[in-house]
C-alpha cells in the first residue's frame, strides 16, 4: 500500500535529520550546518532557527521540566543546550574539541526511561569506527556499543524494552532487548535487511510498527513488529533521512548532500497521513544536579 503525500515544505536542507515531535512543536536539524530548526505553521512558512552550533548537530531531545533546554548529540559528544544557546558538555568521547575531529555524532534519541542514546561515525564512514553512547540520569556518558560504521536511530518501543538500531553502511537493522531499570542491552537479533538502499532514520508507531527511511531509494517503509514488510511511501527526493510521527502524520526529512545534481525536492521536508499514529518524542530526564553551566562555546 502507498500513502498519499502532502505537499513538501519550501525549505531545502543539506542533511535534514533528527525530526522530532516535542512539547515545543516539531523540530529537526540540518546536521552539517549545526542548526536546530523549528517547524512552524502554516505549511508554507519557512523553518525557524532555534539554535546554531559551531559543530555538526546530529539530533536533540527535550530535557524534562526545563522548557527550551535540549540534550544534543553534537560535535564529538553530548551536551545540554540552554534556551540562550549556551552549551554544557556532558562528555566528548570522540575528541576533546581542540584537535581536528575525524569523528562526529550522528542520530540520537531519548528512551521512555529518560536516558539519551547517541551514535557516532567517522566523517569518511570508516568501517567499524562508530559507537553508540548512553547518557544516564546522573549525566554520565557510557559507550555501550562499538564497531558500528554509520549508526542511525535508535528508536524504542513504548515500554522501553526494545531498541532498534540501524547500521546504515552495512544495510542492517538490529533489535536489542533493553532493561528499563538499568539501560543495559541484551544480545541483538537482526530485525530487517532492506533489499535496496541504506536504512537511516526510524520511528516506532502505536502498534510497535517500525517506519524506516531508506537512503538512496526515495522510499520510506513500514515493517510490522515481526519484521515483515507492510507498506511504502514514495518520495520525489532520493535521500530520505529522518522520520517522526506526529499523531497520524509521518514527517520525513531528506538530504541534498553528495548529490551532483539535486532535484527540486531533494532536501525538502515531506509529510504523509498514515493509519497508525505515533507518540511525542521522549524527554531526557537528568537528576537535578545536572545543570547547564550558562557558559557559551
Amino acid at each position: 500500500m502507498t500513502d498519499a503525500l502532502l505537499s513538501p515544505r519550501p525549505d531545502r536542507l543539506e542533511l535534514g535529520e533528527g525530526v522530532r515531535w516535542t512539547d515545543a512543536g516539531l523540530v529537526l536539524v540540518d546536521i552539517l550546518s549545526g542548526r536546530l530548526l523549528g517547524v512552524p505553521e502554516p505549511d508554507d512558512a519557512p523553518l525557524r532557527v532555534l539554535a546554531e552550533l559551531p559543530c555538526p548537530l546530529g539530533a536533540v531531545a527535550p530535557v524534562a521540566d526545563r522548557p527550551g533546554t535540549w540534550v544534543a548529540a553534537a560535535g564529538t559528544g553530548i551536551c545540554l543546550l540552554a534556551p540562550d544557546g549556551a552549551t554544557t558538555w556532558l562528555a566528548r568521547p570522540e575528541g576533546d574539541g581542540d584537535a581536528p575531529a575525524h569523528m562526529r555524532m550522528n542520530d540520537a534519541a531519548a528512551d521512555p526511561a529518560g536516558r539519551f542514546w547517541a551514535g557516532s561515525m567517522a566523517y569518511d564512514a570508516t568501517e567499524g569506527a562508530g559507537s553508540l553512547y548512553r547518557a544516564d540520569h546522573d549525566g554520565g556518558v557510557e559507550r555501550v556499543l562499538d564497531g558500528i560504521t554509520v549508526p542511525n536511530g535508535p528508536a524504542f518501543t513504548a515500554d522501553g524494552r526494545a531498541m532498534y538500531l540501524a547500521d546504515s553502511a552495512r544495510g542492517v537493522i538490529r533489535r536489542y532487548p533493553v532493561d528499563p531499570a538499568t539501560g543495559r542491552l541484551g544480545p541483538p537479533e537482526v530485525f530487517a535487511t532492506p533489499e535496496e538502499g541504506s536504512p537511516d532514520g526510524m520511528a516506532v508507531d502505536a502498534e510497535d510498527g517500525l517506519w524506516v527511511a531508506l537512503w538512496g531509494t526515495g522510499t520510506v517503509r513500514r515493517y510490522r513488529r515481526d519484521g515483515g514488510p507492510d507498506r511504502v511511501v514514495r518520495l520525489s527526493a532520493r535521500r530520505p533521512a529522518g522520520l517522526c510521527l506526529k499523531d497520524d502524520v509521518l514527517h520525513i526529512t531528506t538530504a541534498r548532500v553528495g548529490l551532483a545534481a539535486p532535484g527540486p525536492d531533494d532536501g525538502a521536508l515531506f509529510s504523509v497521513r498514515v493509519d497508525v499514529p505515533g507518540r511525542p518524542a521522549c524527554a531526557y530526564r537528568p537528576d537535578t544536579s545536572v545543570q547547564a553551566s550558562g557558559e557559551r562555546e
